[in-house]
């Protein structure tokens, strides 16, 4: 309280807070035009009150912030976000005791006053001359709603909300001169609905309507004459009345609400207190609010629909100016998401990978030819506890992903073969690919500069090996991707150099996750650049389309809150390669699935082809296969900055002793494939015929431990006929379960020089390896080398 002069007379404060009540009755309320003696004050004075006659004569009402709701592709509901929880309903839709008990409470005198209450300010006046300090109080309904259009226009802002709500002379100006233009343009009843629209309830309540549901989960039309009271009350301090803090002293509140409309005839007496004796009963429906509350494991896809539209320029210039729009919400937002793909997803990512297990898998799904992302799913929850995390692992780092995205490993080998066949190579091509070898150099970078292997730090070159001692070439390229056999793809890349390869990957918008540029040297041919799973899908979706790649989309429409459609960005497609080209990289991968290192993936009811993939140290493991409506990528892996190497390790309650590519993330990618497509359309492929040529000595079709080569324990095969589907797995053929526990990374152990599981003399090489690509002494070893499944 301010201290009066020693004489009891006013200070001079205290004298200028009493003329300016006078001269606002005087000025503004008869006048409505002008402040008379505000300039004797000096009340115009810089950081005091603009001149009253040079303030804007309208009041710029910002839209109100609202509700987002996001929409899966069929119009079923993932999540509702929101920067201030309100649903704007008219008055029609505002119980009769509501509207009575706000005005009763807060401006008993609404109807019959002007902009300002002459009375009101009188005694406001008095008061604060009493008591000291600015005129306080006594601010109508008209007033509380302009301040409130302050507030909601500062957003976020914080030094913008303190300056909207302070206590001061300049404010209560403005203040005074906007209602006079809001009680000439809109009348009582309208100003009464943007009230209840625009306060704030407590409990992230903005508006009655969000009000009614956060307490008692009804609309504001449904609201009693005891609700209505205990919620007019809240509005003076929503902190102090908040009836789910503190229960008695938001009743005392309500009390207060009851016997004001009762002594304003809005109730009777009798009602009054009958209403008095009730107990304060809530029902209470939590806030939920962002990606936290999707449904169907949705939450990253949430996400990245917000992220979407947050760095999107068709959404505004700016990041600003899209953040805005974003935060006022009131937007229907309908996505791409098919539920049969996220279920599909789901379910499998459940079926094999915990959420408490020590690594992580993320599943995304792209549909070919449009772009459209499917599915978004991944085995640690969205959110902040426990084996929860808010990292997306599917996308790239700025779309809310990890840091880096994942080393891809063998799925990259499909890239170089496709740049390899654009520039002219045969798919029949054969190369030595011996066991272990130092990287040819010089190989050629697009600045016409060139890659040198030189000597290291222990004086020893850059090397590259197959997985096991018997993948001995030479190899043609069918056989070599179907083993994924990672020194015949050294030599390709070192053969062709490797800009045709950094060409074809940003054709196919293979980027890091980290957004760097692609290395170019050799060991991307292993996998050793780290991408994410949407990045890949969406790559390999290229193939199934023939070609022809098409950037990805998560939205398909967004309305604002008056139902206008809103611009929103559309896949933009563009051929990447020759059909013939695509063409051949689908029948060599389909041999991947069929016989290869993804045999476990491969389905048997319709066309599709894929890679497998598994990084130096098993740090991540992939498969990302397709058919020709659907691609999709798996990544297992330790999603966190302590790397874990996936041998010896148990995961969705199943032992491993070495994961592989086409060991874990290929069942997981069966599965949800199989869920998503179920009941579809099964079209094929267009496939060409690769003749397999023969090669002399050494492992042609899998490094047959008997020296001699083919597909078949070391057997020469004759030219394959077109490629069609075909039961995965053949009898005899070492690794063709690819199950877990075999002695070799890919399922059963290759027979030669270790034996195995299905042992003998057969030869040939084992088709589930994870074959570890290893830059031994390399620059890459240990951190940038991947394996080749």
């Amino acid at each position: 309280m301010a201290k009066k002069r020693s004489g009891g007379g006013l200070t001079g404060p205290q004298q200028a807070a009493k003329f300016l009540g006078v001269s606002v009755l005087s000025g503004v309320v008869l006048a409505g035009i002008a402040i008379p003696g505000a300039g004797a004050l000096g009340l115009a004075a810089k950081g005091t009150v603009e001149g009253f006659d040079e303030i804007p004569a309208n009041l710029k009402t910002p839209p109100l912030s609202q509700r987002t709701t996001i929409l899966d592709a069929e119009g079923g509901l993932i999540a509702t976000v929101y920067s201030r929880d309100r649903q704007v309903v008219p008055l029609t839709a505002i119980s009769p005791y509501m509207q009575k008990a706000i005005v009763a409470i807060e401006d008993s005198r609404f109807y019959e006053h002007g902009a300002v209450d002459l009375k009101g300010i009188l005694r406001a006046v008095n008061r604060n001359a009493q008591e000291g300090g600015a005129a306080q109080g006594a601010s109508t309904l008209t007033q509380q709603y302009v301040k409130n259009v302050f507030v909601e226009e500062a957003g976020d802002d914080e030094s913008k909300v303190r300056e909207a709500q302070e206590k001061s002379l300049g404010r209560k100006i403005r203040e005074l001169k906007y209602s006079i233009q809001v009680e000439e343009e809109l009348g009582k009843k309208k100003i009464l609905e943007n009230y209840l629209n625009i306060t704030y309830f407590g409990q992230q309540a903005y508006g009655i309507e969000s009000a009614a549901q956060r307490y008692f989960s009804k609309p504001a039309k449904d609201l009693t004459l005891e609700e209505s009271a205990l919620l007019a009350g809240v509005v003076q301090s929503p902190s102090r009345f908040d009836p789910v803090n503190d229960a008695q002293e938001a009743m005392k509140r309500r009390n207060i609400v009851l016997q004001r409309m009762a002594d304003m005839k809005d109730i009777s007496q009798a009602e009054a207190d009958e209403a008095k004796q009730k107990p304060v009963q809530l029902k209470v429906t939590r806030p939920k609010n962002g990606c936290i509350t999707a449904v169907k494991g949705a939450g990253f896809f949430c996400d990245y629909v917000r992220n979407t539209f947050l760095t999107d320029p068709v959404f505004g210039k700016t990041r600003e100016e899209r953040a805005k729009i974003w935060n006022q919400g009131g937007l229907t937002v309908r996505t791409t998401l098919d539920p049969q793909s996220q279920d599909a997803a789901n379910a499998s990512i459940k079926d094999h990978v915990n959420e408490d297990d020590s690594i992580a898998t993320a599943v995304t799904m792209v549909q070919p030819g449009t772009g459209r992302v499917l599915a978004m799913g991944q085995s640690k929850p969205y959110g902040f506890g426990k084996n929860e995390t808010q990292i997306n692992y599917s996308v790239d780092k700025r779309m809310g992903g990890s840091n880096f995205g994942f080393q891809v490993g063998s799925t990259f080998k499909p890239f170089i073969a496709a740049a390899a066949i654009e520039r002219g190579m045969e798919p029949t091509k054969v190369y030595s690919a011996p066991n272990k070898m130092e990287y040819p150099s010089p190989v050629s970078r697009c600045d016409g500069s060139n890659w040198q292997n030189l000597p290291l730090a222990n004086g020893k070159l850059q090397t590259a090996e197959n997985e096991t001692s018997d993948e001995v070439g030479p190899y043609a390229m069918k056989t070599a991707m179907e083993k994924s056999i990672n020194t015949y793809f050294v030599q390709m890349i070192s053969d062709i150099g490797l800009c045709p390869v950094t060409e074809m990957t940003q054709k196919l918008g293979v980027v890091p996750a980290s957004g760097v540029k692609l290395p170019e040297e050799p060991s991307i041919a292993l996998g050793s650049a780290e991408m994410s799973p949407l990045t890949m899908a969406n790559a390999y979706a290229t193939f199934a389309n023939r070609g022809v790649y098409c950037t990805p989309i998560a939205l398909e429409s967004i309305t604002d809150a008056h139902g206008k459609a809103l611009a929103v960005p559309k896949s933009k497609c563009d051929r990447a390669m020759a059909q013939d080209t695509a063409d051949t990289i689908n029948t060599l991968l389909r041999g991947v699935v069929d016989s290869g290192t993804g045999e476990r993936a491969g389905l048997t009811d319709r066309d599709n082809a894929g890679k497998t993939g598994t990084t130096d140290n098993r740090y991540n493991a992939w498969f990302v296969g397709y058919t020709p409506n659907l691609s999709g990528a798996v990544w297992v892996g330790s999603g966190g900055a302590k790397k874990i190497t996936m041998e010896d390790i148990t995961i969705g309650g199943q032992y491993y002793p070495k994961v592989f590519g086409g060991g874990l993330p290929g069942p997981i990618w069966k599965d949800a494939v199989s869920g998503s497509l179920s009941g579809r359309e099964a079209p094929g492929f267009v496939t060409v015929n690769i003749p397999e040529p023969s090669v002399p000595g050494g492992g042609g079709g899998g490094g047959g431990g008997n020296g001699t080569g083919g597909n078949n324990g070391g057997r020469n095969n004759p030219p394959n006929p077109p490629a069609t589907p075909r039961k995965p797995g053949k009898p005899g053929k070492p690794g063709g379960d690819n199950k877990p526990g075999d002695n070799r990374p890919g399922g059963a152990t290759a027979a030669g020089p270790t034996g195995g599981l299905f042992g003998g003399a057969t030869g040939g090489g084992a088709t589930g390896g994870g074959a570890t690509d290893l830059l031994t002494g390399g620059t890459n070893a240990g951190d940038g080398g991947a394996e080749p499944q």
